[in-house]
C-alpha cells in the first residue's frame, strides 16, 4: 500500500472560471456568461455566490443531446423554478415526473400541424386588424412601436385560440381584456406574478359558465376540457385546466413577440435579407388565407424566422437540475448539481457557424438540420422541446408573409439596440419602424 492509497483523491471537475455570479438571476447575466464561456470551452463551472455552489454550464453538442434527450429523465428544472411556478402554476412548462408525462400526453396533439391550421382564419384576421391599425401611421410616414405592436398581437392571437368566443364574455366581466395586464406591465416580478395569477378566478368562472351550458367549442379551452388521459380515461383537474391555461397565455403571448421583434428588426437593418424576402413573397402570386401547408412553401421567410432565433433565441437559458449523478464530457457531475444551457451560447458558437454573428437566413437554406447536430435549440428540444413550436411558426410566418407584401420597413433610430437578458431575450428599448408603401 502506497502512502496516499487511503487518502482522498480529488475528482476532477470542468475549469471554474475567474467571474462569480448567480447566472440568470442578474441583469447582466448573458454579457458575462459569453465572456465566461471564452475562458471556460465547451463545459465549464460559474460560482453562484448566491446559492453557495457552482453552476454548470454546458455548450457541447454531445452534453446538450444528453441533458435535453437521452438522459432527460435524469434532469428535473433548475433554477427559477418556484418563481415561474408562482406565476404559471403546475402547467406543462413547471411540473415534472407522472404530472407532466400524463399532461403533455394530453396537450401535444392540440398542437399537430392539422390542428393548427384550424386556427387559420382567427390567426389571420387577427394580423389584418392589427395591419389595419397601422395604415394611418404608414401613410402619414410616422413610425410604428413594433415591440409594443407584435407584444399585443401575439396576445390578439394566443387569447382568441384559448377563448374563442368567450372572448366578449371576459371582456363583459373585467371591463376589457383581463389579460391586457401582459403587454401593459413589463417587469416580471412578483407583483406581476400574483397579480396576473389572480385571473385565475376568470378562467374558473368561464370553466364553470361552459360546463353549465354544456356547448361545444374549437378552442384551446375547449380542447383542454375535452382532454382524457389515455389510460385511465380521467379529464384534467379544475386546477390542472386552470394553470395549463394560465402556461399557454404567457408561453404562447412572449417568446413569440420576442422574436418576431427581432425578425423585423433584423430585416429592417439588413435591405438585402428584406429584398429577397418581398421577392419570394411577390412571386407567391395573389395573396389569400395561407394554409398551414402553403406557409411551409416560403422558404426563405421561414428561414429568416430561423436565423432571428438564432441570433436572438427568445429562451437565452435552459435550466436543469442533476437528480442522480451523471458525466458530461467525461466528468462527473454530482446529483443535485445546477446545469444550464444557453441557446445563445451554442447558436453563436464558432466552433460550429461561420460567421456566427451574422445574420445570414441562407444557411438556413438546403443545408442539414443544424437541430440534429444539437446546435440549433430555439424551442430547447427532447421530450420537454416547446410544444407550441408549429403552432408559433405558422402565425409568425403568416405575419411576416402580410406585412412583406405591403410595406417594407425602415430602421428609424440611431446604432443598434442592445439585448436585455430577463426571461425572455429582449430589446433594450423599443424598436421602432417606419413602413413605406411597396405598391
Amino acid at each position: 500500500m502506497t502512502p496516499d492509497s487511503n487518502q482522498h483523491t480529488a475528482v476532477p471537475q470542468p475549469p471554474l472560471v475567474a467571474d462569480r455570479f448567480d447566472v440568470g438571476s442578474t441583469e447582466d447575466s448573458l454579457q458575462r456568461l459569453v465572456a465566461a464561456a471564452r475562458e471556460g470551452g465547451g463545459l465549464f463551472r460559474v460560482h453562484a455566490p448566491g446559492r453557495g455552489s457552482d453552476t454548470w454550464i454546458a455548450n457541447n453538442p454531445a452534453d446538450i443531446k444528453r441533458v435535453l434527450v437521452t438522459n432527460h429523465r435524469n434532469y428535473t428544472k433548475g433554477v427559477g423554478l418556484d418563481r415561474v411556478r408562482i406565476l404559471l402554476g403546475d402547467g406543462i412548462m413547471t411540473s415534472e415526473g407522472d404530472r407532466w408525462r400524463r399532461q403533455r400526453r394530453m396537450i401535444q396533439p392540440f398542437f399537430h400541424r392539422r390542428v393548427v391550421e384550424h386556427f387559420a382564419a382567427a390567426i389571420e384576421d387577427c394580423i389584418e386588424c392589427r395591419l389595419a391599425q397601422w395604415e394611418p401611421a404608414a401613410l402619414r410616414g410616422e413610425p410604428v412601436d413594433m415591440t409594443e405592436q407584435m407584444s399585443e398581437l401575439t396576445l390578439d392571437i394566443v387569447v382568441e385560440s384559448i377563448f374563442g368566443s368567450d372572448i366578449a364574455w371576459l371582456h363583459a366581466r373585467s371591463g376589457g381584456n383581463p389579460f391586457g395586464i401582459v403587454t401593459e406591465e413589463s417587469a416580471r416580478d412578483l407583483r406581476f406574478a400574483y397579480k396576473f395569477r389572480s385571473l385565475s378566478r376568470l378562467v374558473h368562472e368561464l370553466i364553470a359558465k361552459r360546463r353549465a351550458e354544456d356547448t361545444e367549442h374549437f378552442d384551446f379551452l375547449g380542447m383542454l376540457m375535452a382532454a382524457r388521459d389515455k389510460d385511465s380515461g380521467q379529464p384534467m383537474s379544475e386546477r390542472e385546466l386552470v394553470d395549463e391555461v394560465m402556461t399557454l397565455v404567457v408561453a404562447g403571448h412572449e417568446t413569440t413577440a420576442s422574436a418576431l421583434g427581432w425578425t423585423w428588426y433584423l430585416l429592417a437593418t439588413h435591405p438585402q435579407a428584406q429584398a429577397r424576402l418581398h421577392a419570394e413573397v411577390d412571386s407567391a402570386g395573389a395573396p389569400g388565407p395561407l394554409s398551414y401547408q402553403a406557409s411551409e412553401r416560403f422558404e426563405y421567410t421561414r428561414a429568416v424566422l430561423q436565423e432571428a432565433m438564432r441570433l436572438y433565441p427568445p429562451g437565452w437559458i435552459l435550466s436543469r437540475r442533476t437528480i442522480e449523478a451523471d458525466t458530461l464530457s467525461g466528468f462527473r457531475v454530482p446529483a443535485g448539481t445546477d446545469v444550464m444551457l444557453s441557446p445563445y451560447l451554442i447558436q453563436r458558437d464558432p466552433a460550429h457557424w461561420s460567421r456566427p454573428d451574422a445574420f445570414l437566413p441562407e444557411r438556413f437554406i438546403g443545408a442539414a438540420d443544424p437541430r440534429d447536430a444539437w446546435i440549433y435549440i430555439p424551442f430547447a428540444a427532447g421530450p420537454r422541446h416547446c410544444v407550441g413550436e408549429n403552432f408559433a411558426m405558422y402565425e409568425m410566418t403568416v405575419h411576416v408573409v402580410r406585412v412583406a407584401r405591403r410595406w417594407r420597413l425602415e430602421y428609424v433610430d440611431d446604432g443598434p439596440i442592445e439585448i436585455e437578458a430577463a426571461i425572455n431575450l429582449r430589446a433594450l428599448r423599443h424598436l421602432r419602424l417606419r413602413l413605406v408603401p411597396r405598391r
